[in-house]
């Protein structure tokens, strides 16, 4: 996918002068602003409102650039980044003077990714610098896949919006601490665990929990990925039946599988394999929401652990994708597991 010349032209002079401009991703929308700005930053967390703890992913256009953000790229790192750069991997390592405390929360270390979108890649490689992108959407909320869902929630005074059509991936990326050994995933994506350890043969460890110390990834912070409607999970057609019960006002269901909710509940399908799922998740959520439910009830999705019935790298890369969608959908449901902002 190609951008006029002007039209990039147009979001690099946005983002010189110290305004905001929301770019695709093969995940989300980022809305993004030049990492070392710290005003142009400070502007992020104000429009997102998001807490200044939660730190946020600088974005690049290959290794080289990750490096003028990080106090050191050891070869783990490099390993990574050849197997999965461009890619939905962001690697968290120890941050250079460069890097302004508000892009960390406050901690020692930062996260850097490749993003593999076109649009991004010519975005940061004509600007030659990093770029913060945190979704373009408030905190909390559902992330944005589309150009028209950044638009929803914000005015083109306030964010430029460079517009790269649907996000084929659809989940945040995955965050890989690697200041620890073992290596530690510290939020799920599509890039899963098994995947990551086969590259540096090693076993890595998973934690999803920001409680109790530094929060080093974003997406941690609870309730996240949230519509406006209560969001609640079923496991099958009497557990549906069970939760419309306790629902009379109207509910939308999402489904994967054929799911009869009665006559009162609205139902959306969504793709059965977990690509398809994840790519059309967030814009579910966000097309369910607009029916102001009462309730938006959502099948949950296979067993992380069950490989999907397809073998090899396909089950592994399966397994990865459900872990992430459960993930953000547990999330979504404002669980009292999952700390508070």
């Amino acid at each position: 996918m190609s951008a006029p010349t002007d039209r990039i032209d147009a979001c690099v002079e946005r983002l010189r002068r110290g305004a905001l401009v929301a770019f695709p991703t093969e995940t989300v929308y980022g809305l993004g602003a030049v990492a070392t700005d710290e005003r142009a930053v400070a502007r992020v967390f104000s429009l997102k409102g998001r807490p200044a703890h939660n730190p946020l992913i600088v974005h690049v256009d290959s290794p080289e650039m990750a490096r003028a953000y990080v106090a050191h790229w050891p070869e783990r790192a490099q390993r990574l980044a050849s197997a999965f750069w461009p890619g939905a991997l962001t690697l968290v390592l120890a941050r250079s003077g460069s890097v302004p405390d508000l892009v960390t929360g406050g901690g020692e270390t930062v996260g850097v990714r490749c993003p593999d979108h076109p649009l991004a890649l010519a975005l940061i490689g004509q600007l030659g610098e990093g770029l913060v992108g945190p979704s373009a959407n408030p905190s909390g909320g559902v992330s944005p896949t589309t150009g028209a869902h950044v638009r929803a929630s914000f005015s083109e005074d306030e964010v430029l919006v460079l517009d790269g059509g649907p996000c084929r991936a659809g989940i945040e990326s995955t965050v890989l601490d690697l200041t620890r050994t073992p290596a530690r995933v510290l939020r799920p994506g599509v890039i899963g665990s098994e995947r990551i350890g086969a590259v540096l043969g090693e076993d890595v460890l998973a934690s999803a929990s920001a409680a109790g110390g530094e929060v080093r990834s974003p997406g941690l912070l609870g309730p996240h990925y949230a519509p406006n409607a209560p969001v609640r999970l079923f496991g099958d057609q009497t557990g549906l039946a069970e939760l419309l019960r306790s629902c009379p006002g109207g509910a939308v269901v999402l489904s994967r599988s054929a799911m009869d909710p009665g006559p009162d509940a609205q139902v959306l399908r969504l793709p059965s394999d977990a690509p398809g799922y994840a790519a059309a998740l967030y814009s579910a959520l966000r097309e369910a929401d607009a029916l102001a439910p009462a309730l938006i009830a959502v099948e949950r999705p296979p067993d992380a652990g069950g490989g999907g019935g397809r073998g090899g790298a396909e089950s592994a890369q399966d397994r990865a994708i459900w872990a992430a969608v459960l993930d953000r959908l547990t999330r979504a449901t404002k669980s009292p597991d999952y700390p508070s902002s």
